[in-house]
């Protein structure tokens, strides 16, 4: 069943010593990288310790940052990064942190992000950042340290099986029993984690393996591997069909996830369609994929999506699918959306995502970026263009879900801070400013979400498919190190802020400052409106009883706090707070406990079966 899942999760599907073995015979020895030392290459190579030799291959993928928590077994690579100056090591105060910080990190910038942890309760930390990197296919590398290989299988201080606990939420791992291999599998663990469908991946390096001395002979260029090559180009004639069909269809629609921020494919997407003035949706994963601002975008999809995007997922006659999978929160229940006849086009580079849950009609497998410039490129030859009447009947029909603003509230309210205008006035403070918005899970999640316009791609870094509560100040921080002269937000809730709270310390020592927003309504918010909705008002163990003063808490960690209890200063707070640009500062706002994210879709509903407010519960 594992090794099920595992394929249809598009992992690769091998055993880690089988795996290993065929492709070490496979690694180009190449010419060293310039970043390996010229004196390496001599004959016979120079002779380096393990974590020396790890230390190189990290400076040859140009790692310049690495969360850590240092511990007995990883202690030989400590000192070999206290050797060096240019990779960055950052201390977290929590091994979770330490995986969603890189996580975060890899998430705006596209690049690889790398933790370091130690063996055992360090690995079994890290495995929730591990496994929100994998639900979200976020490129990452993950060393950890294990016991000595002769110590392995024998219940040793600190030891777990840490190839077997990882393999269901790992691209792929390795455990590393010979120091002469663990330069050729960082280049392949590196290779893996950003090629095709990005996802993390897991190197165990057992104790003895750190310090063991080996020549080294420079770290390879390339790397080949039989057992893995992903598909980049589309099938051209697959293209061709999907445009053909495109172009003649009465009711089109443009369905987009996460795979285009992925592939950085955003451009491309946006070209299309501007072409071809068809309407356009994202999953919240792929936010910013195209701008929320322009007219024809619907807004997001799902579970808490706009009645104009749901409805026209529902009922359109031919629908594209970009980067996305079809999720359960985006389609509801498969049984209802397949009521509907349309052709679906589904443009993915995992094989293993086509036809998993919704059958499609042209499946292309390949990279979005590639697929969608095929596409264009065919585009722009063909002499057919889309009928002008039908597609303004369907935007006619579109305009009407529109005008009923489901997005609508109590604006006017000046005795209670409504989370929505939170959010609504950060987007108005910071709509012309280079701001990254994180968030945790959970109602200010979806608020965060409806409410904040994201006209630019990777500014949204949240967890979609597992739903972690925590990451929020993690991935702030992990990307105010990358991008230190941006702003960076985390929209969080007091129930999800406590999971990872301790990283504010970690905020002042590496000077990453954030902004705190706390949408406080002292309940755990999703938990109590599903018990509202779904279980009359029985709310069990969804209130805090006990919060802490988070304005004395966040100045014992040496930052700003604040308390905001009144509508009418939301918009001073904000203000003073990003004035304050090298200070984290925390904002406790006030929010009414009673309101709840609207547009909903029932668990068992169909994505049409939507709840619009209150009046309809």
């Amino acid at each position: 069943m594992r090794f099920q899942k595992k394929l249809q999760k598009g992992t690769l599907g091998f055993s880690s010593t089988k795996f290993t073995k065929v492709y070490t015979m496979e690694t180009t020895k190449a010419a060293p990288s310039q970043a390996a030392n010229t004196s390496d290459s001599l004959a016979g190579g120079t002779e380096l310790n393990g974590s020396d030799i790890l230390v190189k291959a990290l400076q040859a993928e140009n790692v310049k940052y690495l969360w850590g928590y240092p511990g007995g077994a990883v202690l030989h690579i400590y000192d070999a990064l206290y050797k060096q100056d240019t990779i960055q090591h950052i201390l977290v105060r929590h091994e979770q942190a330490a995986v969603h910080a890189a996580d975060g990190y890899a998430r705006a910038t596209g690049d690889v992000g790398v933790a370091l942890v130690t063996s055992g309760p360090g690995v079994t930390n890290a495995v929730t950042g591990i496994a929100t990197a994998y639900m979200d296919s976020i490129p990452m590398v993950i060393i950890t340290g294990q016991v000595p290989t002769h110590a392995i299988g024998l219940d040793a201080f600190q030891e777990c099986d840490t190839v077997g606990i990882t393999r269901p939420i790992v691209k792929h791992n390795f455990l590393v029993k010979d120091v002469r291999d663990l330069v050729d599998v960082m280049k392949k663990a590196f290779h893996i984690a950003r090629s095709g469908r990005p996802g993390p991946v897991v190197v165990d390096i057992p104790k003895d393996v750190s310090f063991k001395k080996t020549p080294y002979h420079g770290y390879p260029e390339s790397v080949e591997m039989r057992s893995y090559t992903p598909v980049r180009k589309g099938h051209s004639g697959q293209i061709r069909k999907a445009l053909q069909l495109l172009l003649a269809a009465k009711r089109p629609f443009i369905y987009t996830g996460g795979g285009v921020l992925m592939s950085e494919a955003s451009q491309e997407l946006r070209t299309l369609v501007d072409m071809l003035g068809y309407p356009c949706t994202n999953t919240l994963m792929g936010l910013g994929a195209y701008p929320a601002s322009d007219r024809k975008f619907l807004g997001m999809l799902g579970m808490h999506g706009t009645v104009e995007a749901n409805n026209a997922m529902q009922n359109c006659d031919v629908l594209l699918a970009v980067g996305a999978r079809f999720d359960d929160r985006v389609i509801g229940n498969p049984k209802h959306f397949a009521q509907n006849e349309r052709k679906i086009i589904h443009i993915d580079i995992d094989p293993s995502s086509i036809s998993k849950r919704v059958k499609v009609d042209i499946p292309i497998v390949g990279d979005v970026k590639d697929v969608l410039t095929d596409m264009l490129g065919m585009l722009r030859e063909m002499p057919a263009k889309p009928d002008p009447k039908t597609l303004s009947a369907w935007w006619e029909t579109i305009e009407a879900w529109r005008a009923r603003d489901c997005m609508k509230y109590d604006r006017g309210n000046t005795s209670v801070i409504k989370p929505q205008a939170v959010i609504e006035t950060l987007w108005n403070l910071t709509k012309d400013a280079d701001a990254y918005i994180t968030s945790d899970v959970g109602q200010h999640q979806m608020w965060a979400a409806q409410y904040y316009k994201f006209d630019e791609p990777r500014r949204w870094i949240n967890s979609g498919g597992l739903g972690t509560m925590g990451v929020g100040i993690p991935y702030a921080m992990g990307i105010k190190l990358a991008k230190p002269d941006s702003e960076v937000y985390c929209v969080t809730g007091e129930g999800s802020v406590q999971m990872c709270i301790q990283e504010l310390s970690t905020c002042l020592q590496y000077n990453t400052p954030i902004k705190v927003i706390s949408l406080n309504n002292r309940y755990l918010g999703m938990v109590r409106q599903w018990q509202e909705i779904e279980y009359s008002g029985r709310y069990s163990h969804s209130y805090m009883d006990a919060l802490p003063n988070f304005v004395k808490l966040a100045e014992a960690y040496g930052h700003v706090g604040m308390l905001i209890e009144r509508p009418e200063d939301v918009e001073p707070a904000l203000r003073e707070a990003r004035k304050l640009k090298d200070r984290t500062v925390f904002m406790d706002f006030r929010t009414d406990q009673t309101e709840n994210v609207f547009p909903m879709v029932q668990a068992g509903k169909g994505i049409t079966e939507m709840l619009l407010g209150s009046e309809d519960l």
